[in-house]
């Protein structure tokens, strides 16, 4: 980095146009290089997380384009087979028939795959637009939103929720659990998964075992909270804990062990809704 190059030479320069530095301003300057250093290295740290997330994202993507793309190429090889057919003997109406209602079908599925990823997109981009806008500036700092390949996240850090150490949620954290929970309930579709993380330092208390236990116990007192205080049907929602298991940074830093103490609560359509689209609605093709 740039600052880490001219850093040195700047100190260089004041010592030898000044004869000497005194301590107070060479302290000082060596507090700024190292400021320095932990912001390059946090700014490294938050270049890898983006890079992890886009890859996720990339994939999820090429899964949906993919099904639309074998879709289109078994319409293409059932259009040539008719074409193969009407070219050459006349073997009956009825195969030619058939050939054509596969075609028409599968057809109809490539429309339904386009028209539902274009309504998934935008009904979770109002989501998250909904949602960002009824945030304080204070709240933002604490809260990250991310839409991935039909799947809304909303990543909230601990000391926003929890007391310190603990998995009993905090007065802080009525706000924008309260501005959650209005968006889980307008729209009442959709599923909610709420996942505890934890760092990879061990938990020193003697009612809870480990980082699983803290992360699990975490996760069901904002279920809790959310069904006994907001009113969100228990139905919709489901508590689970990863532990340390699941970082997005470098447990090593102070900073990515803040990023890992997290709790994300993950919006999705029902079970029934993907069943649909990957089973029912596709053309048979027999």
């Amino acid at each position: 980095m740039k600052i880490q190059i001219w850093l040195p030479v700047v100190l260089l320069v004041l010592a030898v146009s000044q004869g000497c530095v005194s301590n107070k301003k060479y302290a000082e300057l060596q507090k700024n290089y190292n400021n320095s250093l932990d912001t390059n290295r946090n700014l490294k740290e938050s270049w890898q997380v983006t890079q992890q997330e886009l890859a996720v994202s990339r994939g999820r993507v090429q899964s949906l384009e993919d099904q639309i793309a074998a879709a289109k190429s078994n319409s293409a090889a059932l259009q040539d087979a008719l074409n193969k057919c009407l070219a050459g003997s006349n073997q009956g109406n009825v195969n030619i028939a058939k050939l054509a209602d596969q075609i028409n079908a599968s057809d109809k599925y490539i429309r339904h795959l386009v028209e539902l990823k274009n309504k998934s997109d935008s009904l979770n981009q109002i989501l998250t637009n909904n949602l960002t806008r009824s945030l304080s500036p204070d709240e933002t700092k604490d809260v990250d939103i991310k839409v991935l390949k039909g799947v809304v996240y909303i990543s909230l850090a601990d000391n926003m929720l929890y007391k310190s150490g603990s998995y009993q949620i905090s007065d802080r954290a009525g706000s924008i659990l309260s501005k959650v929970a209005k968006i889980i309930n307008d729209y009442s579709t959709y599923d909610v998964l709420v996942e505890g993380n934890t760092d990879n330092v061990p938990i020193a208390q003697v009612n809870i075992r480990n980082n699983w236990d803290l992360s699990a116990l975490r996760a069901s007192s904002v279920v809790q909270a959310l069904q006994n205080s907001y009113n969100v049907d228990p139905k919709r929602l489901t508590a689970g804990g990863r532990g340390e298991y699941n970082p997005v940074a470098d447990n090593s830093t102070d900073l990515g062990k803040a990023k890992n103490r997290r709790t994300q609560i993950i919006i999705t359509p029902k079970l029934d809704q993907f069943m649909t689209l990957i089973g029912k609605d596709a053309p048979a093709n027999k």
